[in-house]
């Protein structure tokens, strides 16, 4: 999977972090047949937004008038699997009330991004978001050993 990363946020994107992390990511969706091997060959684009632009982006399409952590756009270019719209100062407040580092919480969210880019969602209903969250949390934890270890 091609990374393009386009950051538009006062703070620097750990771009060595972010390849190594989705390739870790596409192996282990992959290996959990979450992830088609058409889907992995797709390009996706990660756009890093300031607190005030995610905000206003999340209040256009969700309705809800604040930045979030994240936020996925299905696109309507079939090499694309889409595009994950991240807010860093959200991820950085989120690492310290989650104990992860500011990485590791960003790699949860990238993870979580995907599988919304493949269909999983968690907000239709609680069997869904129990399936979703498991292959998130699961993926997670072999994630962050791989990491670990190199």
């Amino acid at each position: 999977m091609e990374v393009l990363i386009v950051n538009e946020s006062k703070h620097a994107a750990p771009r060595k972090f972010i390849q190594t992390w989705m390739q870790l990511v596409v192996t282990e969706l992959k290996r959990k047949k979450v992830l088609k091997a058409e889907q992995a060959r797709r390009e996706l684009t990660l756009v890093f937004l300031d607190k005030k632009p995610a905000q206003k982006i999340n209040m256009e399409f969700r309705g809800k008038n604040y930045a979030t952590d994240v936020l996925s756009f299905d696109s309507m270019d079939p090499g694309s699997l889409g595009e994950l719209v991240l807010c860093p100062e959200v991820l950085k407040r989120q690492s310290k009330e989650h104990g992860l580092t500011y990485q590791q919480e960003l790699g949860y969210m990238l993870l979580h991004g995907v599988l919304h880019l493949l269909g999983y969602d968690h907000e239709t209903s609680e069997a869904e978001a129990l399936e979703m969250f498991g292959i998130q949390d699961a993926a997670f934890e072999v994630l962050l050993k791989k990491v670990s270890a190199k």
